[in-house]
């Protein structure tokens, strides 16, 4: 367990937009910051984070939380494993015995999986530095390979030993479980042995984009043929291998460094050696083929992507596909290819930093050019090859969402191919109004309502009161502390009171209760602050251990919009809502007994009902003066109401 003291400690040192901006490039907007939300695919920056709250909320997928929830979330950890996630990064000392071999099986599966993962990067990493067969073996490799120790201790390259069984045994004796290795890949247990997956390997540790090991890559030395020249973990709980990219973690302050451009390889070594060439913006899709949640993940640092091709003509013309997903994801996209028999691995071991670089700046190129050029020699004279090679290109120009960069790009295909600019436009339009009239087929074809139940009549909507239970909550978080002037209807003098003892005032004089579970749990907590004659502090809700009371808080405080100084500036009318807490107030309050007084009208209209075919007339009279009172109640409400302008 981890003591409230330093739980504290921990929340207090997570300043979010720091720690965000870590996995997400985000944009100043007004008080926030914007970026593209790490939760779901989308374009349009949807996701904020209020450093004054503490909080982030995208309104695209709805995910919102504080600092915790966001390490719980985006690394898919407990809420320990957060805590200690942050303490670590932070240098906050939390102090815990070592683990037995009864802490891991109390550990959840993930958390096992994870020390299991990182307890055998650190024994690749002994291994290959601190035994005979490792630093005869592993180390001479890379150092032949031209890694010096800095970048091998960096990207944490370790050594398998050649003895089948060897880190299997180790585990085990170190009490790590048997069910977590298995898990992870890192070991097979059949009836009478065991043993390891990586043995005789040299080892690449694959992390996640906060630095955790989830997997290996791992490559053999041995020239047999039949032993396949690299094996990566499996997938499992922790490790998803078309999500991760590989270098990711070290290459993302620095793709930000260089406005957020990127370069792609295809292979651990690539990424290696151009890291060390001092092109450290760089990443792979760890030797499988590109999708779309990778990209998705570069997108979140990167605007620009240029893809680094070996001379392998086959093996590009196959992996063009990978262009028309960057496009489609709104990224720009350029291309460099490596002369015949170079990847940038032995491009940078040959010709050094300066020329490597040198040489990448002055090959980029479009993928207009890169895709003309490519296919023009196979088409030559051929009309329907070039036909086919024209259309492959409108249909990658089709793809972009930009206008602009769409007109430019026409304009290029049009000198290129020496196609007339308006047969292009056409060709574009086509696709695109295909694609179009495909999703709205799609759309339709989901939109069908499927009714299993009647629906209730209109007469029960708003039973629980949700939105003005809300909007109560929101109030009470958002300006608890906000003192407004209200008139005493007894004395008609002007009082001064605060907004959340006005709320709690409201509620307990009419015996009122909140419905929803986490609403009461919030009211409750707030009332309990006041009764003790402290303020109502946002992040003591939004940062609440109790993971319920926070998420909804967080939820209640994002707001989408805000007021833009340019009103204030021109003498706009338009008043912040601080400025109006006691017409807004006024306005919620009377909604909310509005709806319990119509509710109760139901109720005693069916009461009367029921008293007059049973002829209960002494119970009767009583409930029809019930009646009469509650329609003088509700004409109240309603006039006031017509007098609350908002």
């Amino acid at each position: 367990m981890i003591d409230q003291v330093t739980v504290q400690k921990i929340i207090d040192a997570a300043e979010i937009t720091s720690l965000i901006q870590e996995f997400v490039s985000l944009k100043r907007r007004g008080a926030n910051y914007l970026g593209l939300c790490p939760f779901h695919n989308e374009k349009t920056p949807s996701f904020t984070v209020s450093p004054s709250k503490g909080i982030f909320k995208c309104f695209g997928c709805g995910k919102a939380g504080n600092a915790v929830s966001f390490i719980m979330a985006h690394e898919q950890l407990s809420y320990p494993e957060a805590l200690r996630y942050l303490a670590k990064k932070y240098n906050i000392h939390i102090e815990e015995k070592e683990l037995t071999v009864e802490d891991i099986r109390a550990n959840t599966e993930r958390e096992s999986m994870n020390i299991v993962n990182e307890a055998a990067c650190k024994y690749f990493e002994n291994t290959l530095f601190n035994s005979d067969e490792g630093i005869s073996i592993g180390l001479s490799y890379f150092k032949e390979r031209g890694f010096n120790e800095q970048v091998i201790k960096e990207f944490r390259l370790g050594y398998s030993l050649e003895q089948k069984n060897a880190f299997t045994e180790w585990a085990l004796k170190n009490g790590y479980k048997k069910e977590f290795l298995e898990s992870t890949g890192l070991s097979f247990f059949k009836e009478n042995y065991y043993f390891d997956r990586f043995a005789a390997r040299v080892m690449f540790p694959i992390l996640s984009i906060a630095g955790q090991v989830v997997g290996f890559g791992a490559r053999t030395l041995s020239n047999d043929k039949k032993t396949a020249k690299y094996l990566n973990s499996p997938e499992s709980l922790v490790y998803n291998k078309s999500k991760v990219v590989y270098g990711l973690f070290h290459a993302k302050n620095e793709i930000i460094k260089q406005n957020k451009k990127c370069y792609l390889v295809e292979g651990y070594m690539d990424v290696i050696s151009l890291f060390m060439t001092g092109i450290k913006n760089v990443v792979s899709s760890s030797g499988t083929s590109l999708t779309e949640d990778q990209i998705r993940q570069i997108h979140r640092f990167a605007d620009d992507i240029t893809i680094l091709y070996d001379g392998d003509l086959a093996g590009i013309k196959a992996s063009l596909r990978a262009i028309d997903m960057i496009l489609e994801q709104g990224l720009n996209v350029r291309i460099v290819l490596f002369p015949e028999g170079e990847d940038p691995d032995s491009y940078a071991k040959k010709h050094g930093s300066s020329k490597t670089i040198e040489y990448i700046e002055k090959n980029e190129t479009d993928f207009i050019s890169f895709k003309a050029n490519l296919l023009f020699d196979e088409a030559k004279n051929d009309p329907i090859k070039r036909a086919s090679l024209i259309t492959d290109i409108v249909r990658s120009i089709a793809i972009i969402n930009d206008n602009i960069k769409q007109s430019i790009y026409i304009q290029e295909c049009s000198k290129i191919l020496d196609v007339d600019q308006s047969v292009l436009y056409a060709e574009v339009l086509k696709i695109r109004r295909s694609k179009i009239e495909s999703i709205k087929k799609q759309e339709y074809r989901y939109s069908q309502p499927v009714k299993l139940t009647p629906s209730l009549p209109d007469s029960f909507e708003g039973i629980y009161f949700e939105s003005q239970e809300k909007e109560i909550i929101r109030l009470l978080l958002l300006y608890g502390n906000n003192i407004i002037d209200i008139k005493d209807g007894a004395t008609e003098t002007e009082l001064e009171i605060s907004v959340a003892q006005f709320i709690i005032n409201e509620l307990r004089s009419e015996g009122l209760e909140f419905k929803n579970v986490i609403n009461k749990k919030i009211f409750l907590f707030a009332e309990e602050l006041i009764n003790n004659d402290e303020p109502i502090k946002i992040e003591l809700f939004t940062h609440n251990l109790d993971p319920e009371i926070s998420q909804v808080s967080v939820n209640l405080c994002s707001s989408k919009y805000e007021l833009s100084p340019i009103w204030e500036k021109r003498g706009s009318p338009i008043l912040k809502e601080e400025k109006r807490l006691q017409e807004i107030l006024e306005d919620v309050f009377i909604k909310y007994k509005l709806k319990i007084a119509k509710e109760f009208e139901t109720n005693v209209k069916n009461k009367i009902k029921l008293l007059t075919e049973s002829k209960n007339d002494e119970e009767l009279q009583s409930t029809l003066e019930d009646f009469k009172k509650i329609k003088g109640i509700l004409k109240d409400l309603s006039n006031m109401q017509g007098r609350v302008i908002l």
